[in-house]
């Protein structure tokens, strides 16, 4: 039997939000944790091959800008934060729990600023932040993403 689009959505959902490592990954990156982070995103990604699998591309893109970003290599970290916000915004606004529109305009800060070659000190790094529970579209085993300030 087939699943509808809305159904499949929900069924993979459901699978990473109840895999350890999708916490472990957003705690990561939450912790500015990138490569580690990457690693965990990259492993979940590779396993998901349904509708998901742009919003963990997008998330590990992003990573991925913020590590080259910390070894100075600001092209790099300009044109995967560009592929990756890309990504997000076509996807639901509240996939993986995660408040993907936050994420998307503290990401979108630091692209701006990296396209006009100015300084991203004082900005924000980017977050998971949960979505709040009545915005959610699975009930999530993840009760709230820890927010570190580390970075």
């Amino acid at each position: 039997m087939h699943q509808n689009p809305e159904q499949q959505i929900l069924s993979e959902e459901q699978g990473l939000l109840a895999d350890t490592r999708l916490a472990e990954a957003i705690f990561m990156f939450n912790n500015c944790d990138w490569y580690a982070c990457h690693d965990c995103f990259e492993a979940l990604w590779h396993e998901t091959g349904g509708p998901m699998r742009p919003v963990l591309q997008g998330i590990l893109q992003i990573a991925v800008a913020e590590l080259h970003l910390e070894r100075g290599n600001s092209r790099g970290a300009t044109i995967l934060m560009g592929e990756g916000l890309g990504r997000l915004k076509a996807c639901p606004p509240n996939a993986l729990d995660i408040d993907l529109v936050a994420l998307i305009n503290l990401s979108m800060q630091r692209l701006l600023a990296l396209q006009q070659q100015s300084s991203i000190e004082g900005l924000e790094f980017p977050r998971l932040v949960e979505t709040s529970p009545h915005n959610r579209s699975v009930d999530s085993k993840i009760t709230q993403f820890p927010i570190p300030n580390c970075c």
